[in-house]
């Protein structure tokens, strides 16, 4: 059964994309909820399905995950970014001086 669900959901969606292209002499705004209307139509039914049942309790889930989720305070944030810039400055002033004397290395060896 769950595969002539799926069949017309994707005979509803490719039904739709068809028609937004073959009436394009409609007001775009016309043929973009009739796109959405057909989407939400092969959504209602796909969501049916086992799959789509499973795929609505993982979004679920999720949303409960990240409900859990601790964000930080602007005080950490600030501090992370301060450290995250001081170490990209002290990296880079490393990089340049490795750079700067194997640029000394190789023109000594190259004179």
């Amino acid at each position: 059964m769950d595969k002539i669900k799926f069949a017309i959901v994707l005979a509803l969606v490719v039904a739709g994309i068809y028609g937004f292209y073959h009436y394009a002499d409609e007001a775009f705004l016309f043929r973009v909820l009739g796109l959405l209307a057909i989407i939400a139509v092969a959504f209602g039914i796909a969501v049916t399905t086992q799959a789509g049942t499973n795929g609505v309790n993982f979004g679920r889930a999720a949303v409960v995950e990240m409900r859990k989720t601790v964000w930080p305070t602007k005080k950490e944030t600030m501090q992370t970014t301060g450290i995250v810039i001081v170490m990209v400055i002290i990296m880079g002033l490393v990089l340049w001086l490795f750079d700067t004397i194997l640029v000394s290395i190789i023109r000594w060896l190259t004179s």
